[in-house]
């Protein structure tokens, strides 16, 4: 057995710590939403029976979501949407990197919605159990890419900036290293929107509508890639439009318009 940078070799097996530490995350968030459900009498098998589905659907919606939307750092290199649909097994290679979050969520929230219909189960109820689990995993998850050196932001000489090696540096910030470390930021945010959801649920918990803490939540991830994707040097772009910025202005101000309508319109329209 050895160890290197990424991760363990045990004879022809290489375990990479990217991999464990995505998986750290979601076993964490899995035995919070466990806790959840317990505290909320509701049967906490659906759990861990739905885990595998829900983690398989959200491995397959973030790699199509980084299919369609490739950086342009791989774009230079010929690695573009077509050539992913041209090489199966390219596409297939998830252990290569390219995992996209929004597309990981959106996979994940099909995935239980159709096991809710399935079991006769409220969609909107285990929604609000299992996401603020999400931020949890998003925030252990990001640390991922510190081992991979990668999301990391413009360079910087703040005393927080981090280190990268020229190997995983864009090539016109060959001589540059020090940057944004964008990978902590996001872990930060996430690790508090995780506090502040679990908050939320224990204060509010009888005025809250189930669906809540999931509009919560897609206001408070979007608000923070959109901030954060003005210091990000490799953002992935289509027609020359930054897309993971530009998803989640549009998800960010469809969740507060309907926060708002469920709670101010919806009601005064059911009191009239």
């Amino acid at each position: 057995m050895s160890i290197d940078q990424f991760g363990i070799h045990i004879g022809s097996l290489y375990l990479r710590f990217y991999g464990m530490i995505l998986m750290l995350g979601v076993v964490a968030a899995a035995y919070f939403a466990s806790y959840e459900a317990k505290r909320r009498g509701k049967n906490v098998d659906f759990i861990w029976d739905s885990l595998l589905w829900v983690v398989i659907a959200g491995i397959i919606g973030a790699r199509i979501w980084h299919i369609f939307t490739p950086p342009p750092s791989m774009v230079a290199q010929g690695i573009t949407t077509k050539y992913y649909l041209t090489h199966p097994l390219e596409a297939l290679s998830t252990w290569q990197g390219g995992l996209g979050i929004a597309g990981a969520v959106i996979g994940g929230m099909i995935a239980l919605y159709f096991l809710c219909r399935k079991h006769e189960q409220d969609f909107l109820t285990w929604v609000d159990i299992i996401i603020p689990g999400v931020a949890l995993a998003q925030a252990i998850g990001r640390w991922g890419n510190f081992i991979n050196q990668e999301v990391y932001g413009a360079p910087t000489n703040l005393p927080w900036k981090i280190y990268i090696d020229p190997q995983f540096r864009l090539p016109e910030y060959a001589d540059v290293a020090y940057y944004h470390p964008l990978f902590l930021y996001e872990s930060l945010w996430s690790l508090a929107s995780f506090l502040f959801l679990v908050w939320l649920a224990r204060r509010y918990g009888d005025q809250l509508k189930p669906g809540d803490l999931l509009l919560t939540y897609l206001i408070a991830y979007p608000f923070m890639r959109i901030i954060l994707d003005f210091l990000r040097l490799d953002a992935s772009q289509v027609a020359g439009i930054n897309i993971n910025q530009t998803a989640m202005i549009v998800v960010l101000v469809a969740a507060v318009g309907v926060l708002i309508y469920r709670h101010r319109f919806a009601d005064r329209r059911k009191a009239a």
